[in-house]
Parts: structure tokens; sequence; C-alpha cells
């Protein structure tokens, strides 16, 4: 089976697919960001760092996958089963991101006391996941394989 769009993706320009992964990458960013901080409004006390966390990878992860999928790597699934692997794929790849993004907020709280430094540290963990995230998901997430 042909993929059109995914043979565009190899002629396409690095510089051009770099600046596209970086804005949907803050695109995600903001959005888990955002989710947390709507969290902690609700879910004030012991428990709402690990609830913004949690609520904030979830909605980070679904919004990053969606784009990746088709703006980045161009990729078609042939049936619903194809891409429940993908997306499992694509979550176990962020496993060991999350571990980065989550440990440099975690230590930024610890550290500052202050929901806005946990944030910061959020940003700064993100990023460093997601400039990771790429090279696994080319690798291991959206490349063909028969028998999916």
């Amino acid at each position: 089976m042909k993929f059109p769009l995914a043979q565009g993706v190899l002629r396409q320009d690095k510089a051009y697919l770099a600046f596209k992964y970086a804005l949907f990458a803050a695109f995600s960013i903001l959005t888990n960001l955002g989710v947390q901080y709507l969290t902690a409004t609700m879910v004030p006390g012991k428990w709402e760092l690990y609830a913004c966390l949690s609520t904030g990878t979830l909605a980070g992860l679904v919004v990053k996958y969606l784009l990746d999928k088709h703006f980045i790597f161009y990729y078609q699934v042939a049936h619903m089963r194809e891409e429940g692997v993908r997306f499992f794929l694509y979550s176990l790849m962020g496993a060991a991101t999350t571990l980065i993004f989550w440990g440099t907020e975690i230590a930024f709280d610890m550290a500052f006391h202050a929901r806005h430094a946990r944030y910061v540290g959020g940003f700064l963990g993100l990023v460093a996941g997601y400039a990771v995230k790429y090279q696994l998901d080319r690798r291991f997430v959206f490349v063909h394989r028969s028998g999916i």
C-alpha cells in the first residue's frame, strides 16, 4: 500500500518540518499547562499537583498525537485496530519523556513552592521531552509495517 502523503514528508524541507513540530509542541504545551491550571482551580489541596499532571498529560497527549500523525508524519491508518496500535505505541514512547516532564515540574514545585514555578518547570520538561519524543516517534511509532 502506498502512502502518497508520507512520501511528501521525505521531500519536505527540514527547517520547515522543525518549525511545524515546534509550533505543534508549543500548542500542546499550552494545552497541557492550561488544563493543569484549570484542574488546580478544581482540585486544591494535597493531590492538586498529581491531578494537574495527570489531566494535563492526557490532554497534551491526545492533541500532540493528532497533530503529529496528520501534519508531521502524514500517517494514515487502514483500520481502527491500527489506530489503536499507533496510539498505544505513541503513548508508550511518551512514557519515558513524561518522566522528564513530570520530574522537572515536580522538582520546580518542591524547590520553589509556587504554582508559577511549577509551570516553568513543566514547560522546560515538556520542551526537553518533545525533543526526544520526535526521534522515538519517527523510529518506532509512525513507520509502516505489514500485518498491523
